[in-house]
């Protein structure tokens, strides 16, 4: 057994676990600074596997590390004929019957002196700030984990250095093999004495600040003689080179084939190039159009991971994938043959997506997620400001009881995408290579 591996996949979990418990407690302070009781707080699913109350609340762990939540009192209002001086309904049909009884199982929990201090009686924005406090703490985890990704690691990009994966001999563009073979003609940089670890910081006297500079000019010189600058241990060089004509893929779409460009005959090596603030945002506004498009699609990519999961196609690897999944990737990551330092960045940006994707998702506006919660809220509000503004009395509190129904339905839809990823990520699973 490769203990990486497991390594790996317990590192993600507790990341995970921290990451929901960042995410109740984005939740927990604001319903305790707005008064509302809560009686739980807990990271986790089913059994309990450790706990503490302090004060009225219950602080604990349980033992399955896919969720967690906190218990807020009075989330669901009375029926009308609960109120003073009004006649209450009797409940008639199965819906209807079901909602009157998690009205009943709200209503326990609120004891004598707990009036004022239930969640629906909260003003409207109250409400919205305490459902909006775990996705916004999901959102903030992923800038700090991309803002470590960027500012502290950097990213990846190729520099105008010579890789050690420098092949010295031209192979056609149409030809598939990777290796020289006998009567391959050797490259205008082997020809030249180029070697790994070269710099390239200039180019027939033009300056070169990136990979993609030295190669666009390197193509428009076309074939002939040039006068490349480098640096070699630190050391300034000048190195004559005769370009020759290739044809090469178009550098702005690889689809099409550039005829006769100059070719030098370099790999360019992949560095970690630390990125400003700036770009952490504009890396996260990126992603999160991705991942807002992802959950558009949403039914369109389960179907794939359903047809993944049973009939053996591939996975898409911008489709979604679960905790179990995710695990893997963990323990993938670590067991690779990679360096520490990219281990540790695409370590930290699968935590960073994870937290994106878990933010998002959760402001989806349908019970039982936040964003349910979220729209309500707002819903309640608008009545209000409307009311007042054509000076009606004030409308009552937005019931969330009448769409338990849908609520329901949600959350069992939620529970089966989760098993069908669990399924996928076991027999199907997603990996860095593919």
């Amino acid at each position: 057994m490769n203990w990486l591996y497991v390594v790996g996949i317990i590192v993600f979990l507790l990341g995970l676990m921290v990451s929901i418990a960042l995410h109740e407690i984005g939740h927990l302070v604001p319903a305790k600074l707005f008064g509302v009781k809560v009686t739980q707080y807990m990271v986790g699913f089913g059994s309990t596997a450790w706990s503490r109350r302090k004060g009225e609340t219950e602080y604990g762990i349980k033992w399955i590390p896919f969720g967690g939540y906190i218990r807020m009192i009075g989330m669901l209002p009375p029926r009308p004929g609960d109120e003073p001086g009004k006649l209450r309904s009797t409940a008639t049909g199965p819906w209807q019957g079901l909602i009157e009884s998690a009205r009943d199982a709200a209503q326990e929990e609120v004891r004598p002196g707990d009036e004022d201090r239930v969640f629906y009686r909260k003003k409207w924005w109250q409400k919205v700030i305490i459902m909006s406090g775990g996705p916004a703490m999901n959102f903030v985890l992923a800038f700090i984990f991309f803002t470590i990704l960027l500012v502290g690691i950097g990213l990846p990009v190729e520099a105008p250095i010579v890789s050690p994966e420098t092949r010295t001999c031209v192979i056609p563009a149409s030809e598939q093999r990777t290796t020289c073979a006998p009567g391959d003609r050797p490259t205008p940089a082997a020809q030249a004495g180029m070697k790994p670890g070269d710099h390239i910081v200039s180019f027939n006297s033009h300056k070169i600040s990136s990979w993609d500079q030295a190669l666009r000019l390197v193509r428009s010189h076309g074939p002939g003689p040039a006068q490349i600058g480098i640096l070699r241990d630190g050391k300034p060089m000048t190195l004559a080179v005769t370009l020759i004509a290739q044809d090469r893929p178009n550098l702005d779409d690889p689809a099409k084939i550039d005829k006769n460009v100059g070719y030098l005959g370099v790999r360019p090596a992949e560095v970690m190039e630390q990125q400003s603030i700036g770009q952490v945002i504009g890396y996260m506004g990126e992603l999160t159009g991705r991942v807002a498009g992802s959950l558009i699609n949403l039914p369109e990519k389960m179907a794939g991971v359903w047809h993944a999961a049973f009939s053996g196609e591939q996975r898409d690897p911008e489709g979604p994938v679960g905790v179990v999944g995710a695990g893997r990737m963990g323990g993938e990551i670590l067991a690779s043959d990679l360096s520490t330092e990219k281990k540790v960045a695409i370590f930290v940006n699968l935590l960073a997506g994870f937290n994106l994707a878990i933010g998002m998702f959760n402001l989806i506006p349908l019970l039982p997620l936040d964003g349910g919660h979220i729209a309500g809220g707002l819903w309640e509000g608008i009545k209000r400001a409307y009311a007042k503004a054509v000076r009606r009395p004030k409308p009552a509190y937005v019931d969330v009881a009448k769409v338990l129904p849908l609520t329901y339905a949600v959350a069992l839809l939620v529970m089966v995408m989760a098993g069908l990823l669990v399924y996928a990520d076991l027999v199907n699973p997603l990996t860095l290579t593919r």
